[in-house]
């Protein structure tokens, strides 16, 4: 299933340099991190109202933009899906509780 995680990372990475006016994500790329993290909030802001609602389908829609816009933010600073991915293997090694006390 992460298989398309890597697959929309390398994706993304590719629209970099493509004309905005053929591709929403060179679209937003070419506005700058700014934009990428503001999109990124409203659009966990919409999944956050579809999970106070219930509507899992809903819900679901959102949090695939929410997962997409989040890499887009990640890939206008430069932030390779890699490095987040390994991060988060790190901390599956520990407890969330002793992790958190360790920032």
């Amino acid at each position: 299933m992460s298989d398309i995680l890597i697959q929309l990372a390398k994706t993304i990475e590719a629209r970099k340099g493509a004309d905005p006016e053929s591709s929403w994500t060179a679209k937003l790329l070419s506005k700058g991190p700014k934009k990428a993290a503001e999109k990124f909030g409203e659009e966990a802001v919409e999944a956050i109202i579809e999970a106070v609602k219930g509507d899992k389908a809903a819900l679901t829609r959102e949090a695939a933009d929410v997962i997409y816009h989040l890499m887009v933010m990640l890939a206008a600073r430069d932030v390779a899906l890699s490095d987040v991915l390994t991060e988060l293997e790190r901390r599956t090694s520990q407890s969330g509780i002793s992790e958190k006390a360790n920032r």
